[in-house]
């Protein structure tokens, strides 16, 4: 087994490619939609850099890509530049209005995932302005403008988008009823009807607001006009977030956290994000040899060293100010050590440990000067909330959703509080040098794909469009995992002898949708993006 991961064969595992790896010298854009990806190539091309590729993209993002993530969104970003290594953390908090009690008094027993109750303070327009005053070349508006561009004049709906719109929307008209969700209906069908595989759609208050953020830096959404409309709109439709919730945000610098896995250096931001469930797991792997891509006892090791991590991550991930354990104790040699003895030849039901002391959009940009941004946001579950502020094509998350009722839990709903956060971007660095961003979006999927695609890269030599294409496999609960169809079916009779409760997904839609790249010892980049979206890398 190889452990080099920029040494990979091009066209090594190419029987389960969609696509071939991608290369290009001045810069590169990997992300789920090819207008969004082109838009931040042709930032690069401006003379902006890899940061304010990210910013263009992923405006672009909210325009092209509704279903998964929009203006009233959360974001997370690793970004590298001039060699060091920072992060962001774009994540909302709970409107201070919140009250628990109340949630409870209305009959709820966990948290809803529609309407007023589960929407936080959005973090992605803070988080763009964040960005492009830091690092950014361009001006934010110059940034925005492909994304206003597309938003006001129309842009063609890609397959898959066009199918996630039609499911969220078969489900928003069974079940959403009430004032508040009327603007959702006005602003994402027509007639009762969502738009098909290349027609032509329009989100002109959407463009609005995007030329009021990129003018203002975000100041008027949080302090101005458009925190007025959102207030006098949760205050008419029984919504608890006000002017001055939005007025006490800000996106938050943060230093990620890491584990070195066989030799590399893997980042994710700290805690509320779960980025911490994919470093746990990885820290147990490693205590492993691992077999072949394919054998059964790799892909078993995998599999219940993600049910240990994640039974920890449910239970102590909760907003850093209220966790009850140390990150440090989490990621510990020692606790390490005490969890991979609970692996065995048998598929057990994990339980957490006591250690002492998303719909989601994923983006991946480079430059020519080295510098690259590791980028995730998300309105969370297919649009979000349901609710849109009129006259601002403003779609809040429902991120709230992740909260518990519980008031044991760290991770309890309460006023200007994060919740438990499922979005995360990857990083991998080596002696203290970049390799390159990466990251998997799908909700309680993402850690998984992010084990499964760095273990793809590392152990398995897998270049990173391969990596992608690889079949995955998701642990659900207890026993249960979904694997896709693509798995080999001696794989998946060895996993059932092994006590695992299988069942072969019908689409792979489910399985997350990463995007990788990757810089060459020459300098070049090597990308791969997703077979299970729209995906698209655009290279210079």
């Amino acid at each position: 087994m190889q452990n080099n991961i920029l040494s990979f064969d091009c066209l090594k595992y190419d029987h389960y490619s969609r696509r071939t790896v991608t290369f290009g010298r001045r810069g590169m854009v990997a992300t789920s939609q090819n207008l969004a990806a082109t838009a931040g190539l042709d930032i690069l091309k401006k003379g902006g850099n890899a940061i304010d590729a990210a910013i263009a993209t992923a405006a672009c993002l909210t325009v092209v890509e509704p279903t998964s993530n929009g203006l009233g969104g959360d974001a997370f970003a690793i970004i590298w530049f001039k060699n060091k290594l920072y992060g962001l953390n774009g994540s909302g908090f709970a409107p201070e209005k919140t009250d628990r009690q109340k949630i409870l008094d209305m009959g709820y027993k966990n948290m809803p995932s529609r309407g007023w109750i589960p929407v936080m303070v959005p973090g992605i327009p803070a988080t763009w302005a964040e960005l492009s005053k830091k690092f950014g070349k361009l001006k934010l508006i110059e940034c925005l403008e492909p994304a206003i561009n597309y938003a006001k004049e129309g842009f063609p709906i890609s397959p898959i988008i066009s199918r996630l719109w039609k499911d969220a929307f078969d489900e928003f008209n069974r079940d959403l009823k009430g004032e508040e969700f009327e603007e959702l209906f006005k602003t994402f069908s027509k007639n009762g009807k969502t738009p098909k595989p290349g027609d032509i759609w329009k989100l002109e208050n959407h463009a609005k607001t995007l030329e009021t953020i990129g003018n203002t830096y975000a100041e008027d959404f949080y302090r101005g006009e458009i925190a007025d409309k959102i207030d006098r709109f949760s205050r008419k439709t029984g919504g608890t977030i006000r002017k001055e919730d939005l007025e006490k945000y800000k996106a938050t610098w943060v230093n990620p956290i890491n584990i070195n896995y066989r030799g590399y250096d893997i980042w994710e931001i700290p805690p509320n994000g779960d980025g911490i469930i994919a470093l746990m797991a990885l820290n147990i792997l490693k205590e492993f040899e691992l077999g072949e891509c394919e054998d059964q006892n790799s892909i078993h090791q995998k599999i219940e060293a993600m049910k240990l991590a994640f039974s920890d991550g449910n239970k102590y991930i909760a907003d850093k100010n209220y966790m009850n354990v140390k990150v440090e104790d989490l990621l510990s040699d020692s606790y390490r050590k005490q969890r991979k003895k609970l692996i065995s030849d048998k598929a057990i039901v994990p339980k957490a440990g006591k250690p002492s002391g998303s719909s989601t959009v994923y983006l991946a940009t480079a430059d020519s000067d080295g510098n690259m941004v590791s980028y995730i946001q998300s309105n969370y579950k297919g649009f979000g909330s349901g609710i849109v502020v009129p006259e601002t094509g403003i779609s809040f998350q429902d991120r709230g959703a992740n909260f518990s009722l519980d008031i044991n839990s760290p991770n309890v709903i309460a006023p200007l509080k994060k919740s438990f956060h499922t979005i995360i971007p990857g990083f991998i660095t080596k002696d203290n040098s970049a390799i390159g961003p990466f990251g998997v979006m799908g909700a309680f999927m993402q850690p998984q794909g992010h084990l499964q695609v760095i273990s793809n890269m590392i152990d398995y030599n897998m270049n990173p469009q391969s990596a992608l294409d690889a079949p995955r496999w998701q642990w659900i609960s207890g026993k249960k995992v979904l694997v896709e169809s693509e798995m080999p079916k001696e794989l998946v009779r060895s996993l059932i002898e092994r006590g695992h409760e299988i069942k072969v997904a019908e689409n792979r839609l489910s399985f997350g949708r990463g995007q990788i790249i990757l810089k060459k010892d020459n300098g070049v980049y090597a990308g791969g993006t997703e077979p299970r979206t729209d995906g698209c890398v655009a290279s210079w």
